[in-house]
């Protein structure tokens, strides 16, 4: 029998083959915060929803329910907040909030209820349909006002008690009955009692939830968990149809949303790995601060079972900083940790003695800016300060806790853990259970701190895994501390490849620049030009198509109340009806003015002065609307009953306040996705300034472990390749063997200089529209022998056909470069162009389209 597919797996290949509608409603994107735009694999998580909420698949049942399984920290809560504001517009009001933990309720009610709230989900205002909309937190859905987003939030055990044993204003079964609610559960493996122990327990919350879902066939129970049990017989059947998407640790870190892991493990006693951890948290501060970047490093300090233990790390703790000299900072300078060594170069680069150092860390670790976060009692002081950790008014520095983070802890700046205990648990031949809960810590703590950097901006990526060396680097490491005991660390990295969190198999490679390259003259004296990324600037703003707004005629359907009528038990007859269907075409300029003037006035976008923004050299609201530019060069199709149109100034105005909303949104969307654009000119760098030595760090599953062999040999005889070595996938390789022959049978005899240089992270180039950094796999220079001796530079990048769709925009770009730069000469006679994908299935394709742009 064929092997069963999980309801993920289809969408998996539906989404492969561009068969999930991608584009976000406006619903979802004006009405999250601006702060927080979606990632590409949240922007899949919501396409998924609507493909299963609209559309019948093998499986589906109701009332609908689905699983999210999504990393810890992939932003599930955003997905849980775009997914209430695009049900609303689908007629719900009613939600229902419940977790297995108070602490994650009265964080979550912060993120989703506070507007000033540094994580807060939503837009300042939220805007649907033209209707201001307001959250309001109930207590059942009995009397809640139907315009507003009603949520009922609470644990998992309080629901189960409220529904088992009735109480005054406590949420009851009627409530699920009556009104149409969406469940949302979140830290979902908690609730899955009856289906782990085969149905053994009748009363459970398993059986509540399942029983106050199924009181309404519109209801929907949406589950997010970052921990689903695959594994189990039950739990297979009952999700096998329910888990929508499957977006796990492994791929989150693969794809550069997390942190990466590096275990710090030395023989010092503990006070010592203590004062190192702080010496390279200060050390990431410092480097942080020295780009601009503003970070305060957090460590956690973990203890091993008791709160007494960790009463006494954190008065040993305070012991250390008030003491704390400068020969005891000179100890750790005996560490062999390369990051310890590097963190002393630094500090006295910049004249930080240790001297200093000792009284920077008194200054920054004093006892009021550490926090315990143990016992219930602490829970009012510590709840507030662990979920704004990352706020510029939070000072505190250093953590100690047993487990009470094990859960629902949202923390960006966690860049150390350091174990305060040396024995091992024995897992009896396999890993114990507080080593897996260990890399479930260090799972939390990998989440991305994010920063934006002149020429990376992306910030929530990690940028420097092609530069090993960079000096940021360091603040995309968690650092975990332990102890030298080669089996613990063995067993802590065998759980951390069990969650995904680091690779079975990672090695790190170094690409050196050819000394016989370095002695050529286009090293030493050479140009390579590349642009810039600038700040969009509005001023050449002038009518909607310089903004980028393309779209000119809106439809608008008018309720004609066409019906019909049929009796169904004359089968052989066709039902018969009336279609009063008819279309006309108004341009906005010959709609009434003062129709368009009570439209523009009922949404604050369009005041004059939030058009100002988006339009600077916008003169007046009467150029706004009477312009071809702006409103006047618009029309709206009319469906349906037109007869009567030309009095019925009411649905023109429904109309127009349509037509207002899609412009607007479609405004918004370009505004907020590209706030960048790429300088449509070239700048020129020398080449020994951009290419240098680099260290590279692989996972096993990359492709890119090992040069095939003749590769090898063939880089090893041509000086035309500036590297000594190239890491590469197949695609890549393929294209570096046809440009060996184009330069044995074709090119040799035409240019006297030919360099490919791979580009691992060395330049960037951005498109010319929004600004998206693309990095070239490889630059082609290639100087004529005659002539004026022109200087080729080339942009090439191989492309797996699977990939070419996805990347369309950078073929587009390239092609961009070629129209516009192809005939140019630059300085020093440089010419530059851009090749459209080289694809080893389609070679011939390429080759031809290279040669003809050179000749």
């Amino acid at each position: 029998m064929p092997e069963k597919q999980f309801l993920y797996q289809e969408l998996d290949v539906l989404s492969r083959y561009g068969g999930l509608n991608k584009d976000i409603p406006y619903v979802i994107t004006q009405n999250l915060n601006p702060l927080l735009p979606l990632r590409p694999y949240q922007e899949e998580a919501f396409a998924r929803f609507f493909k299963c909420h609209k559309s019948d698949y093998p499986g589906k049942t109701y009332p609908l329910h689905l699983l999210y399984n999504m990393a810890t920290g992939s932003g599930k809560t955003l997905i849980m907040a775009g997914l209430i504001l695009y049900l609303y517009q689908q007629g719900y009001r009613n939600f229902l909030f419940f977790v297995n933990s108070v602490n994650i309720i009265e964080k979550t009610k912060d993120n989703f209820l506070n507007p000033s709230a540094s994580k807060y989900l939503f837009n300042q205002t939220i805007n649907i349909d033209n209707q201001r909309v307001n959250i309001a937190q109930v207590e059942n859905f009995e009397a809640v006002n139907s315009q507003d987003i009603n949520i009922c939030f609470t644990t998992i055990q309080k629901l189960h008690s409220d529904l088992t044993t009735p109480r005054e204003n406590a949420i009851t079964f009627e409530d699920f009955r009556k009104h149409r609610v969406v469940l949302i559960a979140d830290e979902a493996h908690h609730m899955n009692v009856s289906t782990k122990s085969d149905g053994e327990l009748f009363e459970s919350w398993e059986n509540t939830v399942q029983k106050i879902h199924e009181q309404n066939r519109d209801n929907i129970l949406l589950e997010f968990t970052a921990t689903h049990d695959y594994a189990s017989k039950t739990m297979e059947d009952k999700y096998l149809h329910k888990v929508i998407y499957r977006y796990d640790l492994r791929e989150y870190r693969n794809d550069r949303y997390s942190k990466d892991i590096t275990s710090v493990y030395s023989d010092f006693d503990l006070e010592n790995r203590i004062l190192q951890a702080l010496i390279l948290s200060q050390y990431k501060q410092q480097v942080a601060a020295k780009h601009r970047i503003n970070l305060k490093p957090v460590i956690l300090f973990k203890a091993q079972r008791t709160i007494q233990q960790s009463k006494e790390n954190k008065a040993n703790f305070h012991k250390l900083i008030q003491n704390l000299s400068a020969q005891q900072v000179s100890e750790i300078r005996r560490s062999t940790v390369p990051v310890i060594k590097r963190a002393f170069r630094f500090f006295a680069e910049n004249n930080i003695n240790d001297s200093l150092l000792a009284e920077i860390l008194k200054r920054e670790f004093r006892e009021e800016y550490c926090l315990s976060v143990n016992e219930d009692s602490e829970a009012n002081n510590y709840q507030i300060l662990v979920n704004t950790l990352e706020d510029r008014d939070n000072r505190i520095r250093a953590i100690f806790a047993v487990q009470k983070l094990s859960e629902g802890w949202d923390v960006l700046n966690l860049f150390d853990i350091v174990r305060c205990y040396e024995t091992r648990d024995s897992g009896k031949g396999k890993i114990g259970t507080t080593t897996m809960s260990e890399a479930q810590l260090i799972g939390r703590g990998a989440r991305y701190f994010p920063f934006v950097l002149p020429g990376h901006q992306d910030r929530y990526r990690r940028k420097f895994d092609a530069d090993l060396d960079n000096e940021l680097r360091v603040i995309e490491e968690l650092h975990y501390h332990s102890i030298n005991d080669s089996r613990y660390i063995s067993e802590i990295g065998t759980a951390l490849e069990t969650m995904g969190i680091v690779d079975a198999k990672e090695v790190t490679r170094e690409i050196k620049l050819k000394d016989s390259f370095k002695k050529e003259e286009l090293y030493k004296y050479g140009l390579i030009y590349t642009n810039r990324q600038v700040q969009k600037d509005h001023k050449k703003n002038n009518s909607f198509a310089d903004f980028g707004v393309k779209k000119k005629n809106f439809s608008y359907t008018i309720a004609t109340g066409t019906g019909g009528e049929g009796n169904l038990l004359e089968n052989n007859k066709e039902a018969r009806y009336i279609s009063d269907e008819s279309r006309k075409d108004i341009p906005l300029k010959q709609i009434e003015r003062n129709v368009i003037q009570s439209a523009l006035a009922r949404n604050p976008f369009y005041y004059f002065s939030s058009l100002k923004h988006y339009f600077p050299n916008l003169i007046s609201m009467d150029e706004f609307i009477d312009s071809e530019s702006y409103l006047a060069g618009l029309e709206i199709t009319f469906r349906g009953n037109i007869y009567n149109l030309g009095a019925n100034k009411f649905e023109k105005l429904k109309a127009v306040l349509a037509l207002l909303s899609e412009v607007e949104g479609e405004i918004r969307d370009i505004d907020s996705a590209y706030e960048y654009e790429g300088s449509r000119e070239f700048y020129p760098d020398y080449v020994h300034q951009v290419f240098t030595d680099k260290k590279l760090k692989f996972s096993s599953d990359s492709g890119k472990l090992e040069p095939d062999p003749g590769l090898q040999n063939l880089i090893d005889s041509q000086d035309w390749f500036a590297f000594n070595s190239l890491y590469a996938t197949s695609e890549e390789q393929a294209f570096v063997f046809m440009l060996a022959r184009q330069i044995e049978s074709r090119y040799k005899d035409i240019y006297e200089e030919i360099f490919l240089i791979r580009n691992e992270g060395h330049f960037s180039i951005y498109n010319f529209s929004d600004g998206r950094t693309f990095q070239p796999d490889f630059v082609l220079f290639m100087r004529e022998k005659t002539g004026q001796r022109i200087t080729y530079q080339l942009f090439i990048e191989p492309k797996g056909k699977h990939l070419a769709e996805h990347d369309q925009w950078k073929k587009d770009f390239l092609a961009e470069i070629k129209k516009e730069f192809g005939n140019k000469l630059l300085r020093l006679n440089y010419r530059l162009i851009g090749i459209p994908f080289y694809n080893n299935e389609d070679e011939n394709a390429f080759r031809e389209t290279l040669n003809s742009s050179l000749d």
